[in-house]
């Protein structure tokens, strides 16, 4: 594909084009042309007049050539303080053009932000709901479905905000191991038989930096509301392991005052009696078990190393020795699922009942292997990123599964309470958490909503401090791989020191 981008916002046109071609090359042309597919975003200082101006989109293929504009009072050729409405006008027009192209229209309208829910929070209290939900229709083009889920995601977002606390902060630990690789995973995480020399050092030294990281709450007098132990999958690792991992958690950090502690069991195969011992042993109040499909020959095909009965029985066991908050993840638009399997797979989940389902949507990222897999084939139809069983595009299947388990998991008593997007997913559609009242994972809340701080521990994890008035969030970044966090920890100490000066700052 080719397209000319006449102003400053590449960011924004390449996202709105991706929207529909989530997998072409764009390749950008210093004139437009009939060759293939073009698109051409164009600030037109030609078509200024006294009282502003006129902003553009056209697309051509073939013989067709399709045409979008907007009228933008007071607008100039350089921008000045309209420049983010000429942003926003010029994404609307090329949507406007490539959904007439198409035949589809995206139900995240022009929106690019990861956290749409905390925005529209926001608008909710600078000028009340009424006047998000009309911003985000009119002005962003988001479809009416979407501001309904969130207005539902806003509301218990805010009674999980508030009840956060003064000087709180939640604890990230990351044991990036898991025992195979999902052909859809891009996530800094290795196999455990690839690592297996590397885990005790790595062990031993994430435990050094739990202790530091007490010492420097301890000292900031900061409270522990949450602890969020993921991956990878930590259960990946020896029970011996994990044990000494929580052990430390336990005996350096004050859980007196959580709300929640987490940990991810996401594969079945990893539950042994002596894992989920350790688990309930831990201290943890809450597990997630993620089967993302029960369709075996799905699993099969993502490279999980499991069955979709070895989920089901990992479940059970995980209730009969007492752990009685399980979360259980599940993934629309999943290449080779249907809507019959999908709907298949919630109707099991939700006779396990578990206290919360989380159901993403797939992100075809570009170091996972389905994306390889996309490249080789070269299949670039419009949003065809994969084969599925009954032929329907991937973007359209994705929403009806989506869809499927808005309506099914609200019949069952659940309700949707935090939302989050990613870039590449199938169809430009959101990931979201749904649970039982009462039983909202706050974590997901407080990182997706940027409320507090946010200390993290191990490989790839990012400490975000956030100001105790006003929005700023300052990162400090650990290295990303195993090998780089073992090898150059003493930097990631040294980097640390930072958390200190920060509040010593504020």
């Amino acid at each position: 594909m080719k397209f000319e981008i006449n102003h400053p916002f590449r960011y924004t046109a390449e996202h709105i084009i991706r929207l529909f071609l989530p997998h072409v090359k764009l390749e950008e042309t210093p004139a437009l042309t009939a060759d293939g597919m073009a698109s051409l975003v164009r600030f037109t200082p030609e078509r200024v007049i006294p009282e502003g101006a006129f902003l553009s989109a056209r697309l051509v293929a073939g013989e067709t050539n399709m045409f979008e504009e907007r009228f933008l009072p007071g607008a100039t050729p350089e921008y000045g303080n309209m420049r983010d409405e000429c942003e926003r006008l010029l994404a609307v027009c090329l949507f406007e053009v490539l959904c007439e192209y198409f035949g589809h229209r995206p139900q995240w309208g022009v929106v690019t932000g990861v956290r749409p829910a905390k925005l529209f929070r926001r608008m909710c209290l600078a000028g009340g709901e009424q006047y998000a939900s009309r911003h985000f229709a009119e002005n962003m083009l988001v479809s009416e479905k979407k501001i309904n889920v969130l207005r539902d995601v806003g509301a218990l977002e805010d009674k999980i905000v508030e009840s956060g606390g003064e000087g709180a902060f939640s604890l990230y630990v990351a044991i990036p191991f898991c025992p195979t690789r999902c052909a859809y995973c891009s996530f800094v995480s290795q196999s455990v038989q690839q690592s297996k020399k590397l885990i005790p050092e790595y062990i031993s030294l994430l435990c050094k930096e739990l202790e530091h990281t007490a010492d420097t709450a301890n000292k900031l007098g900061l409270h522990l509301r949450t602890v969020y132990v993921g991956g990878g999958t930590p259960t990946a690792i020896s029970p011996a392991d994990l044990k000494t991992v929580t052990d430390t958690i336990a005996r350096r950090f004050d859980l007196a005052g959580t709300m929640e502690y987490t940990i991810e069991a996401g594969r079945p195969d990893t539950l042994s009696d002596e894992m989920l011992r350790v688990l309930k042993d831990s201290g943890c109040t809450r597990i997630s078990i993620n089967p993302q499909t029960l369709n075996d020959d799905v699993l099969r095909r993502m490279g999980r190393a499991h069955t979709a009965q070895q989920a089901i029985d990992a479940f059970h066991r995980a209730r009969a020795i007492g752990l009685d908050n399980i979360n259980m993840d599940l993934i629309t638009g999943l290449p080779h699922d249907s809507e019959e399997s999908f709907g298949q797979t919630l109707d099991s989940i939700i006779e396990l009942s578990p206290e919360s389902v989380t159901v993403h949507t797939l992100a075809i990222k570009r170091s996972s292997e389905f994306n390889f897999l996309q490249r080789e084939n070269g299949d670039n139809h419009l949003l065809s990123a994969h084969n599925n069983q009954n032929g329907m595009p991937a973007a359209q299947l994705a929403a009806t599964q989506l869809g499927m388990a808005h309506s099914r998991l609200k019949q069952a008593g659940y309700g949707p309470y935090y939302l989050y997007r990613q870039s590449k997913t199938v169809g430009n559609l959101e990931n979201t958490g749904f649970s039982r009242p009462g039983y909202e994972c706050a974590y997901n809340v407080f990182i997706m909503d940027e409320t507090h701080t946010i200390l993290g521990c191990g490989a790839s994890a990012v400490t975000k401090l956030r100001r105790p008035s006003g929005q700023f969030i300052e990162r400090i970044f650990n290295y990303k791989y195993p090998f780089e966090y073992v090898s150059r920890f003493d930097e990631i100490l040294r980097r640390k020191e930072r958390i200190l000066e920060f509040y010593a700052e504020v």
